[in-house]
C-alpha cells in the first residue's frame, strides 16, 4: 500500500497537479487522510467486507479525486470497481491515473446515478458528499443494495430527518466509527433497501449498469 501511495501521490502533485485533484500536498497528511481513510471500512467493518466480498462489485458515487475507489481497487484486484462522477473532466483524468497504476478492475463513467438503472449486485459507497435520504432517493435498481456514507462526526445531529425519512424504503445495518491518525473520526452507515421491486422498473432515460461496463 505505500508503494501505491507513493505512485498515486506523484502523480497527483506531478502530471496532474493543474487539475485540483486533491488540496493536500503533504505526503504523511495524503497518506492518512486519503489513502487509509479510503480502506478503513475494510479494516474496522466485518458488514461491509462481507457485503463487497458477496457482491464483488462496489460503485462510488462522487468520487471526485479517485477516493476511496482507487485505493479500494488496489487491495481488491478480484473485484470489479465502477465510479459515476459528475464531472466530466475528473471522470476522464482519474480515468488515466488509474491506467498509470496499472489497475485493470477499475470502470469510470461520467454521469449521474440518477440516470442509471443499477441491474448488478453491488455496494455503493458515497464518501462526505450530499445528504442520505437525497442520494438514497436518486438510486434506482432492481436488486438488493447496500449503501455506505463516510459521514463525519456530526452525521447524527446533522442528518436525523434525513434518515427518519429514509426509513420507509431503507434499513440501517451498519453504524461503526472509523478512527484513522491524523484525521477527524468518521462514521461508516450503510442501509440496505427493504424491498426489491418486481416486474419491470419504469425505465424512461435510463441506462443499464451492466451496458455501461
Amino acid at each position: 500500500m505505500e508503494e501505491f501511495s507513493r505512485a498515486y501521490y506523484e502523480l497527483l502533485v506531478g502530471e496532474f497537479s493543474t487539475i485540483n485533484l486533491t488540496r493536500i500536498i503533504d505526503y504523511d497528511e495524503f497518506y492518512h487522510k486519503q489513502i487509509l481513510d479510503s480502506i478503513e471500512p475494510l479494516n474496522k467493518s466485518e458488514v461491509f467486507k462481507h457485503n463487497l466480498e458477496n457482491t464483488k462489485r462496489m460503485i462510488d458515487i462522487g468520487f471526485g479525486g479517485g477516493f476511496p475507489i482507487l485505493p479500494m481497487a488496489f487491495l481488491n484486484p478480484d473485484k470489479q470497481f465502477i465510479g459515476i462522477e459528475t464531472r466530466r473532466k475528473k471522470a476522464d483524468v482519474v480515468g488515466q491515473i488509474a491506467a498509470k497504476l496499472g489497475l485493470n478492475n477499475v470502470k469510470l463513467i461520467h454521469s449521474r446515478i440518477e440516470n442509471v438503472l443499477v441491474d448488478l449486485p453491488s455496494i455503493c459507497t458515497l464518501k462526505a458528499v450530499g445528504k442520505v435520504h437525497d442520494f438514497l432517493n436518486k438510486i434506482n435498481t432492481n436488486q438488493k443494495l447496500q449503501v455506505y456514507f463516510y459521514k463525519g462526526p456530526n452525521f447524527y445531529s446533522i442528518e436525523s430527518d434525513q434518515i427518519e425519512a429514509s426509513k420507509k424504503q431503507w434499513q440501517i445495518i451498519e453504524e461503526r466509527e472509523l478512527f484513522v491518525e491524523g484525521t477527524e473520526k468518521r462514521l461508516l452507515v450503510g442501509f440496505e433497501n427493504k424491498n426489491v421491486p418486481h416486474g419491470t422498473i419504469k425505465a424512461n432515460n435510463l441506462v443499464k449498469l451492466s451496458e455501461l461496463i
